[in-house]
């Protein structure tokens, strides 16, 4: 393989490792700053910054005693969940009838659908706070917040459910039909089973745009912090390396759903793959 690339290019060895230092360099610069928040998460000293005055875990011993970042924390997880759930729901109910619907002009419903992903987090939080004050004449609260995070997080959970119910084979739900299934076992038996990659994949999408929120959600919440407001309101007295560790806890947190995620998914695989075997096995 290596002498037939360089028949055809003489430099084609130059090019591979230009192209392979230009990939590290990419993923050293996506993933340096994540590994100096987690080393910057044991410095013995109160100063967020270089050189590090030593080797410390106490920083992570001292976040179960700090309740107003853990109330910050409770509050953030409790914005997401309901932020997932909600915009998993609707996003998905909303991705059938623009796929499956004889709708005119798809592709512009389709824009129109997802406009708050391309506008502004500042005028969406704007919009939502005149709504919520001055027409609906509720105050700034976590429920607004969560009102406003789900209007983010939808279009995203729209779009990966509705790619993934283009990619789906139709044919399989006439041969259900065929069979004597009706409309809901069609769905619950034939379709969810199908598109629940895309489902999962835009509740794991929406779970990490509310974690991550502020701007919007810094119009709206009125007297309560979520864990992003909190760090920037301490920004002015200087964040500890107890925010660095907090940060670290959370990115393990994070990995454990995915891979938790990724081995429920390979289960229900393996147990679809076991009860095909044995219902062939039966048939036999």
């Amino acid at each position: 393989m290596a002498d037939d690339l360089r028949a055809v290019n003489p430099r084609a060895r130059l090019f591979r490792t230009i192209l392979t230092v230009y990939g590290v360099g990419i993923y050293i610069f996506l993933f340096a700053p994540i590994a100096v928040l987690i080393l910057l998460s044991f410095n013995s000293s109160p100063v967020v910054g270089f050189p590090m005055a030593g080797f410390t875990t106490d920083w992570y011993a001292r976040l179960p005693k700090d309740r107003v970042i853990l109330e910050a924390l409770t509050q953030s997880l409790v914005v997401a969940f309901w932020v997932t759930l909600l915009a998993t729901f609707i996003g998905t109910t909303a991705a059938f009838p623009l796929v499956r619907a004889n709708i005119k002009n798809r592709g512009g419903v389709r824009v129109f659908i997802t406009l708050p992903i391309m506008m502004p987090g500042l005028l969406i939080g704007v919009s939502i706070l005149v709504l919520a004050s001055n027409v609906l004449h509720i105050q700034p609260s976590l429920p607004v917040a969560i009102i406003g995070q789900t209007v983010l997080a939808a279009p995203f959970v729209i779009l990966v459910v509705s790619s993934r119910l283009e990619a789906l084979d139709r044919n399989l739900e006439r041969a259900a039909a065929d069979l004597g299934a009706g409309p809901v076992q069609r769905l619950v038996f034939v379709v969810l089973p199908l598109v629940y990659p895309g489902i999962v994949a835009g509740a794991l999408i929406a779970l990490t745009l509310s974690l991550d929120e502020f701007v919007v959600t810094n119009f709206i919440i009125g007297s309560d912090q979520t864990l992003p407001i909190y760090i920037y309101s301490q920004l002015k007295f200087g964040i500890t390396p107890e925010v660095n560790a907090l940060a670290t806890l959370m990115l393990l947190g994070t990995l454990a759903v995915c891979a938790a995620t990724f081995l429920a998914l390979r289960l229900i695989k393996v147990l679809a793959l076991a009860t095909k075997k044995r219902k062939q096995l039966e048939a036999v």
